[in-house]
């Protein structure tokens, strides 16, 4: 489309003698221009630099605005394709416009959709993805499509697949399994509810790490267990509180590798009496290794399956953070004399995720993309955590303490004096920021405090720049 009209900057004269900032007036013109539908979706908008000559700001002012205004789902870059309007505005802008109305107040989303929101936890590089590639993969496996193909599949999962993934264990994670072993999911809360309906009745006990992931703890008291919280410090789970808490517990869920959230790995002292305990109590572990493969000093540690020789580890991987959560696609590696139980329960459950899907990612892994795509986004994050902690480091000076680990896909920092993580959280939200409280990550007092940052999803030193400016006047509430 050509590029808007001049009258646009006139929509968007700014006021200096407002106290309001520019770039902030900015967002606010852009959003009313949306809102009452002079600017539509899918309409490209001015670039930073030509709307900046227009309204004679600096650039940097225009490209602040454009980021928030792209967190908050207004706008999208597209790449040289230049910025647009976004095809799904926000609901306030959908019912304002006339487009479409606003989801009623009873169904709100469970969680965020569609572009990645700056900061966000959980994402993988996205703008990384081998699209092109991929796409190649999708359309050689489509023109090759059987009969077979479009009949119903293992619910355990594409053979090929499990092959390939038992492979990939073997070299990546030290776990040594056979394909039989392996069952496909459909992500990572699948997982742990196929392990909790086959292993686990309902009351049953279960360790869980504090903090710890919340879908973690969601998806098991949905199925009607009982959490017992675990103090997690330096070496991961305290086994010992564990035991004094709940020693006949039947299910301990872990993140060894790198700690969700602390970041902390297990230390093999630790690992061990893990395995002690499982095997005295007759209990199972879930060692949720869903980004292991990501550390950055030294080599990956081996997963503690790797070490489970009394057959009480169930190991749980998954594709949304390695590739793209897109995929809905996860696997665990199921104790040998379990494998006849999980091939009933999946049977039960569902025909398994979809058989196309399988293939192509079995295509992906099989042809050696895969473990060149892991190196590349292992050298990639490290970069780019460089990029954002260097940044607000540089903006906030002392009043920020970085937590660093050796691996994972986000970082911790805390700021001094400048309120709770829960109120700092609010104030980036509120700014189109989706960093996360770290304080909400306990079920129980006492709490940590910090904010939880992605820096997978920051590609250049400009946007970390960016992002670090937009914290600071979101928590000066400038």
């Amino acid at each position: 489309m050509a590029e808007p009209t001049p009258s646009l900057a006139t929509l968007l004269s700014l006021d200096r003698r407002q106290p309001t900032p520019l770039y902030r007036q900015i967002c606010d013109r852009f959003r009313a221009a949306i809102d009452k539908g002079l600017l539509k979706p899918g309409e490209r908008v001015a670039s930073a630099r030509s709307l900046a000559g227009e309204l004679g700001v600096a650039r940097g002012t225009v490209e602040l605005a454009y980021t928030e205004l792209s967190g908050q789902g207004y706008l999208m870059a597209r790449g040289q394709a230049g910025t647009t309007v976004s095809l799904t505005l926000p609901p306030r802008a959908l019912a304002r416009g006339g487009a479409a109305p606003a989801p009623p107040p009873s169904m709100p989303a469970l969680m965020p959709v569609g572009e990645p929101a700056p900061l966000q936890l959980g994402l993988p590089a996205l703008d990384a993805f081998p699209r092109k590639l991929w796409a190649r993969l999708v359309a050689r496996r489509a023109r090759s499509l059987s009969l077979a193909h479009l009949n119903y599949g293992d619910p355990a999962g594409y053979a090929p697949l499990r092959e390939a993934i038992a492979a990939h264990l073997l070299v990546a994670r030290g776990v040594a399994c056979s394909p039989a072993q392996v069952f496909v999911t459909a992500g990572h809360r699948a997982s742990l509810g196929l392990v909790a309906s086959t292993l686990l009745s309902p009351g049953d006990r279960v360790w869980v790490e504090e903090p710890g992931f919340p879908p973690t703890n969601d998806v098991l008291k949905s199925s009607g267990q009982r959490l017992v919280p675990v103090p997690v410090d330096g070496e991961g789970l305290s086994v010992s509180d564990g035991r004094r808490r709940a020693p006949t517990a039947r299910l301990a869920v872990v993140t060894p590798s790198h700690q969700a959230p602390l970041g902390h790995a297990m230390s093999m002292a630790r690992r061990l009496e893990l395995l002690d305990w499982a095997q005295s109590a007759r209990a199972w572990v879930m060692e949720d290794d869903y980004d292991g493969e990501y550390r950055y000093s030294g080599h990956p540690l081996p997963a503690l399956k790797s070490l489970d020789r009394r057959e009480r580890v169930v190991y749980a991987g998954t594709f949304s953070k390695v590739l793209c959560p897109g995929l809905a696609l996860a696997y665990l590696v199921v104790p040998a004399p379990l494998i006849e139980r999980f091939a009933r329960a999946t049977a039960r459950a569902s025909n398994g995720p979809p058989q196309f899907t399988q293939a192509v990612v079995c295509d992906f892994m099989r042809e050696g993309h895969f473990a060149r795509h892991i190196k590349k986004m292992r050298l990639l994050y490290a970069r780019r955590r460089a990029l954002l902690a260097g940044e607000l480091l540089r903006t906030f000076g002392a009043a920020v303490d970085i937590e660093l680990q050796s691996g994972g896909m986000h970082l911790i920092a805390r700021f001094d004096g400048l309120g709770s993580d829960l109120a700092l959280d609010q104030r980036a939200k509120a700014a189109g920021l989706r960093c996360s409280a770290l304080s909400e990550r306990y079920v129980a007092a006492p709490r940590r405090e910090g904010l939880l940052m992605s820096f997978t999803n920051v590609p250049s030193l400009q946007v970390a720049q960016s992002l670090a400016e937009r914290l600071r006047c979101a928590f000066a509430a400038c």
